[in-house]
C-alpha cells in the first residue's frame, strides 16, 4: 500500500517506534529510523526495515530534546530518501515523581523531547507534504494526553499538549491531502513500560508477573498489554485512503482505560 512512499519515525529503535517503522516497511515504505543504542543493533534494524520494504531504510541519531538536530534530521530524510510523506512522532521519555519533587531539569527534558520535538519536526516536514499535495502525520500520544495519573505531572502535560498540537495541525491542513492524527496507546510493554514494572515490583516486594498484573489491574480493563504491532497497524490505517477524512483524532488503543 505504502510503495514509493517515506517514512520519519522518532524514538524507532525499540518498544513502539520499532513496531510503527517495521509496519511501515511491510507496506513498501522506505524509512529513516532515530534514536539511541547499540550501533551494530541499529544496524541489523535498519537491514532487516529493508528486507522488510525491498526500499531504501536509513538512521539518525537526532537527539529530540535539540531543535537544531530535530530540523536536521527532517533535511537529511528529504536528501537521503528524497521526501518524507509520513511522519510518526514517537520520541518519549518518562520520570515520575510528585510534583513538590519533581526536578525542573527532568520536567524541561520530558517537555523537550515528548512535545516540543513534534512541533519541530512538523514544522520541517509539512511545506514538503503541502506542496505534494499528501501527507501523513501521526502523533503518538497516550491515554494520558487524556486522562491523567499520579506523579506524571510532565509525562501528563506534554501528551495533552501533543493531542492539542494534533488538533491544531490538523485544521490548519484540513484543505489540503495532509492529516494529522494522534494515537493514545494504554499500556504498552515497552522498555519504558518496563521499567515502571521494575519499580513497581522493588517497591512493593513482588514478582515481575506480579507487578505486571497490578500494574494492568489499576488502570487497564482488558488486563492485557497492546502491542506494538497493533499500534504500527494503527498507523497504517491512519496512512490509507480509508483513513483520509480522519482529522485531528485521538485514537485509543488502550484496552477500555479511558472508557472508565
Amino acid at each position: 500500500m505504502l510503495n514509493g512512499k517515506t517514512a520519519v519515525v522518532t524514538g524507532s529503535t525499540s518498544g513502539i517506534g520499532l513496531g510503527v517503522a517495521k509496519a511501515l516497511a511491510q507496506q513498501g515504505a522506505s524509512v529513516m529510523i532515530n534514536g539511541f543504542g547499540d550501533a551494530n543493533e541499529i544496524e541489523a534494524i535498519r537491514l532487516s526495515l529493508e528486507r522488510l520494504s525491498g526500499a531504501q531504510a536509513a538512521y539518525q541519531d537526532a537527539d529530540m530534546s535539540k531543535p537544531a538536530e530535530v530540523a536536521a534530521m527532517i533535511m537529511a530524510a528529504e536528501r537521503t530518501l528524497g521526501k518524507v510523506d509520513i511522519l510518526v512522532n514517537n520520541a518519549g521519555i518518562q520520570h515520575l515523581a510528585p510534583i513538590e519533587e519533581f526536578p525542573a531539569d527532568k520536567w524541561d527534558a520530558i517537555i523537550a523531547i515528548n512535545l516540543s520535538s513534534s512541533f519541530h519536526t512538523i514544522r520541517a516536514a509539512l511545506p514538503g507534504m503541502k506542496k505534494r499535495g499528501w501527507g501523513r502525520i501521526v502523533n503518538i500520544a497516550s491515554a494520558h494526553g487524556l486522562v491523567a495519573s499520579v506523579h506524571k505531572a510532565a509525562y501528563v502535560a506534554a501528551k495533552h499538549g501533543l493531542i492539542g498540537l494534533t488538533k491544531t495541525v490538523a485544521l490548519e491542513t484540513a484543505p489540503t491531502g495532509v492529516t494529522c492524527n494522534a494515537i493514545c496507546p494504554g499500556w504498552v510493554l515497552t522498555p519504558l513500560v518496563q521499567k515502571q514494572i521494575d519499580a513497581l515490583a522493588a517497591r512493593d516486594r513482588m514478582t515481575e508477573a506480579e507487578a505486571k498484573t497490578k500494574l494492568l489491574a489499576e488502570k487497564q480493563p482488558s488486563h492485557e498489554f497492546a502491542t506494538p504491532d497493533q499500534i504500527g497497524g494503527m498507523v497504517v490505517f491512519l496512512c490509507s485512503d480509508a483513513a483520509s477524512q480522519m482529522r485531528g483524532a485521538a485514537l485509543t488503543v488502550d484496552g477500555g482505560w479511558t472508557a472508565q
